[in-house]
């Protein structure tokens, strides 16, 4: 189950996200916002963090007009990794390597048809584990440490 979210700025391509999801019939619980009317992105991106870490849902997107807002918020959720993604490339590199479980989405720079592209990556690229799990614990250390 993906979580989905954005602020006013990514509500279009988050939009456009569903349909897609719709068509493949991927499962996913739209966490707002619901219109294009201003909105503040911290609410949305916290919904969606929020929904991975009680297991509402194993994965999430969060749209903004940056994505660069939207990874920040997440980020700041034990087991989060969040990472703003702006192509194919990006998406397969950071799931490979790090396991992302949130992409963050600029809906002011990213095409529809680039944006599935990255989806579909990130989707069908799997973790290395190996050397990297030991980095991923490495990230659960630091948190631990400094998220109390």
């Amino acid at each position: 189950m993906i979580a989905l979210g954005s602020d006013h700025g990514g509500y279009e391509l988050k939009e456009e996200i569903k349909k897609y999801f719709d068509e493949k019939e991927i499962q996913y619980i739209d966490y707002g916002t619901n219109s294009p009317e201003r909105t503040d992105y911290p609410i949305y991106a916290k919904k969606v963090a929020e929904a991975i870490v009680n297991n509402e849902c194993d994965k999430g997107i969060i749209v903004c007009r940056s994505g660069h807002g939207v990874a920040i918020v997440a980020n700041k959720f034990r087991g989060i990794r969040a990472a703003n993604i702006t192509s194919e490339e990006d998406a397969k590199f950071a799931k490979a390597d790090d396991n992302i479980n949130v992409l963050t989405l600029s809906g002011d720079n990213l095409s529809v048809n680039t944006t599935v592209c990255i989806i579909r990556a990130w989707l069908a690229t799997e973790f290395k584990q190996g050397r990297y799990q030991e980095r991923i614990q490495m990230i659960e250390e630091i948190e631990n440490e400094n998220m109390k």
